[in-house]
């Protein structure tokens, strides 16, 4: 009987945390598009790069923003050899234009390398996701961007996890690469539902996902 009593109460515990998780989460979601972080000042936004036309795209886009975008932390897969010099190059551009610029480049585990099987994911995954957590947590941007790379799952996961908690409200911003026609990525199919503002650079995708926001090519 005393067993019986203990694991009910296990078991009621359980159910109103997840309850309660859930219901901030839907509170958080719902709410997303009416935060204005830039109302105050400047915005600290992370920065997500991949390898390759990942990074040569983020790059470009943020080549387009203003310079209230700041700080920028770039994160990058710590097997990622191509982007850091790609970021050093356009950031010190940028700073000939702006002395107050400032950047960090962080790292963090890949969550799944070309051609990994899926099994193995998973748990590459979860390695990424312990990372980037204290990360994000420690960091604390007020936005969120990426286009792709299987690296910005866990950090967007993160950024959410803060509003859940009633830490930050960070945005997550994502932006389908421009090499996405028909589908979208798998990152792109995971974050559609959870993104603030989810793009895409070409109609037919708008079509298929009518939550998107088309505004033609972006980058």
């Amino acid at each position: 009987m005393a067993l019986f009593v203990v694991l009910s109460g296990v078991f009621l515990t359980a159910l109103l945390l997840i309850t309660g998780f859930i219901l901030r989460l839907f509170v958080v979601l719902r709410n997303g598009p009416e935060h204005k972080p830039g109302q105050k000042g400047s915005v600290s936004v992370l920065v997500v790069a991949g390898s390759g036309g990942h990074t040569t795209e983020i790059v470009r886009l943020m080549g387009s923003l203003s310079h209230s975008y700041n700080p920028r932390h770039y994160v990058i897969a710590d097997t990622d050899k191509m982007s850091e010099e790609k970021i050093r190059t356009f950031e010190a551009e940028r700073e000939k234009s702006d002395s107050t610029s400032q950047f960090s480049l962080q790292r963090i585990p890949r969550s799944r390398e070309v051609r990994q099987s899926w099994s193995s994911s998973v748990l590459s995954s979860l390695n990424a996701l312990l990372s980037s957590v204290p990360l994000v947590f420690r960091l604390r941007p007020d936005v969120v961007l990426c286009n792709g790379p299987g690296t910005c799952v866990p950090l967007c996961a993160a950024g959410l996890l803060l509003g859940i908690l009633g830490l930050k409200r960070v945005l997550i911003v994502y932006v389908e690469s421009i090499c996405r026609v028909e589908t979208l990525s798998l990152s792109g199919k995971m974050l559609y539902y959870i993104s603030d503002y989810f793009f895409v650079q070409w109609a037919q995708l708008k079509d298929k996902y009518p939550s998107a926001i088309y505004m033609g090519r972006l980058v």
